[in-house]
């Protein structure tokens, strides 16, 4: 399967999952509503979110991926099955050690997170308990971690991409049929969260008993003599580091919205669960098929291919970020008034939300960006520096913070969080190009040529939509007005997509991308450009193609009358005899 359709796999398969849990969030803001309660469930689930960036999909996946394709490139099949055995041995004894730590440290942990719920002392109390009972999640994901970066490496993209669509199942059940069941309904999610985990882990199973590579326990101890896991140890160090500046940032922000006014760290959540679509479906999708071949390319010295993998990473990004970032703060009020919109989150739930949706838009582009350039440091080995990059932007981040909070309140924190990341993302590109590992190739000015009479396009479209349509004061039943945005949202997406095609930007793999087309294109591959500056070339073009079109369907049509002639004529001898 090319690198493409694995993207189109990871982008399908993280789509759903975005999908069940912004049915997720709708349930819980209609259900829970913006509440001290709420906002306690945020700050508890952000504890085992913040630890699984660590021991799961952040750094360690950074460290042990690349490992692991360098020893399954390298070694024999038993090698790779012992050093899969000692590394999950290892790491499942660490993060069992943590849980147990954090079920006992529960009170410490929510006051360095969300200080302000000191002053509430219902919510901090319910924070903490959440926090128990949601903390051994993590060990759960550390393992599902562990065996995604598995399949993953043996191009098994499918079921790592869907397997967070469980997690989300399992709080739509618990908010809708287990949450009246309790004195305190919040309590339900932390069943939910639990059960999730547990399913992620539970439905992997199969697909790695199949490929023989179910892990046997192996002592922790001895497991750390072994030079290989010495060395995803020595590569996690700054891989912490780097996952733990971001989590810093988070928790940084989290912080200082708990001090802002109340259902401020609630509309920063669903503002980062709308966020998190196009994150997700560009930027993790490409991140996850890149880092293995990234780093199998550079095992084999394959530098061109290197090159070509970031080329087309970074035009992916460029191409569909942009559009993403001027949808969701021109539809960012109709998308949260459509989805969350209800009783217990009234209007002004909705404008604070659509503000923060705003902040973190301006820059989507850095946020993905990073997905994509990180991986090409991850792929050498090299950590450190991505590490001291996210340092230098954490402390961008918070002068940013400086400026931005006292004039937009907690619409700074989401827009200096975005600030932030474009300036992570140009240092890490600036970097690759002065070491002279990544080199643009052909193809980039016809791109932003076509980005830009996309992105015109799509603004003015947009801009009209706004000004005739009112969400929050809007009559019509949910189902309706959910077509209607999802109306707009479709035809947005194909004018934009048809301005791409006729400029010719094609969604190729990345050595097709590079050879095929770059430099001869037929008509329709041309620059938008040159409908202006030499039309009747253009246009004696596309006469050309209808012409051939009309004379390749007149010989089908030929040759299909023919073939029901001979077949009757041959039914008749049939007959006859």
């Amino acid at each position: 399967m090319s690198i493409f359709r694995n993207a189109a796999v990871i982008s399908a398969m993280t789509l759903l999952s975005r999908v069940t849990g912004l049915i997720r969030d709708i349930l819980i803001a209609r259900v829970f509503g913006v509440s001290g309660d709420t906002d306690a469930y945020y700050v508890a689930f952000r504890l085992p979110n913040l630890l699984r960036r660590l021991f799961a999909e952040g750094a360690f996946q950074q460290a042990f991926v690349p490992m692991l394709a360098d020893v399954k490139s390298n070694r024999s099949a038993e090698e790779t099955k012992s050093f899969i055995d000692k590394v999950a041995s290892l790491l499942g004894f660490i993060v069992l050690c943590v849980s147990i730590l954090g079920v006992i440290a529960a009170p410490i942990l929510v006051f360095v997170i969300a200080s302000g719920l000191a002053d509430e002392p219902a919510t901090f109390d319910t924070a903490t308990r959440l926090t128990r009972y949601m903390f051994p999640y993590i060990f759960f994901m550390s393992l599902v971690a562990l065996s995604s970066s598995v399949l993953n490496t043996w191009k098994h993209f499918a079921i790592p991409a869907a397997v967070p669509i469980l997690l989300n199942l399992s709080l739509i059940t618990a908010t809708l049929f287990v949450a009246p069941l309790f004195d305190q309904p919040i309590y339900a999610l932390a069943v939910g969260v639990m059960a999730g985990g547990f399913l992620q882990l539970a439905v992997q199973i199969p697909q790695r008993a199949k490929l023989h590579l179910l892990p046997r326990f192996v002592n922790p101890f001895k497991a750390m003599k072994d030079p290989s896991v010495r060395r995803v140890l020595k590569l996690m160090v700054p891989a912490l580091f780097a996952v733990g500046v971001a989590q810093i940032s988070i928790l940084i922000n989290t912080n200082i919205a708990s001090f802002l006014a109340e259902g401020s760290v609630t509309w920063l959540a669903y503002a980062d669960r709308l966020m998190e679509f196009p994150t997700a479906l560009l930027g993790v999708a490409l991140g996850t098929v890149l880092l293995p071949s990234l780093s199998a390319a550079f095992a084999k010295g394959m530098t061109d291919r290197y090159n070509a993998l970031l080329d087309w990473g970074l035009k992916l990004v460029v191409a569909f970020a942009v559009p993403a970032a001027i949808g969701l703060a021109l539809l960012g009020e109709g998308l949260v008034s459509v989805l969350f919109q209800s009783s217990r989150f009234n209007v002004n739930d909705v404008y604070q939300t659509a503000t923060a949706v705003t902040g973190y838009s301006i820059g989507l582009i850095g946020l993905i960006g990073i997905k994509i350039l990180a991986p090409g440091f991850y792929a050498q080995k090299d950590i450190k520096t991505p590490v001291k990059v996210a340092c230098a932007a954490l402390i961008v981040t918070q002068i940013f913070n400086l400026v931005n909070v006292p004039l937009f309140s907690h619409a700074g924190l989401a827009l200096s969080v975005g600030l932030g990341a474009c300036f992570n993302a140009c240092c890490l590109l600036i970097i690759l190009r002065r070491r002279g590992v990544f080199t643009p190739l052909a193809g980039w000015k016809k791109l932003f040529l076509t980005v830009i009479v996309g992105s015109v396009l799509l603004t003015a479209y947009l801009l009209v939509i706004q000004h005739y349509c009112d969400w929050t004061q809007m009559a019509y039943p949910w189902a309706v007005k959910l077509g209607l945005v999802l109306g707009v949202v479709m035809g947005a997406a194909v004018l934009y997509i048809g301005t791409l095609a006729v400029c010719g930007y094609r969604l190729s793999d990345p050595v097709s991308y590079t050879h095929l087309r770059a430099h001869e294109p037929g008509w329709i591959g041309k620059p938008f450009s040159l409908l202006v500056t030499e039309p009747r070339q253009v246009f004696l073009r596309l006469l050309l193609r209808i012409r051939l079109c009309v004379s390749k369907a007149r010989r089908t049509g030929r040759r299909r009358v023919h073939r029901r002639a001979w077949t009757a004529m041959h039914r008749d001898r049939l007959w006859r005899c």
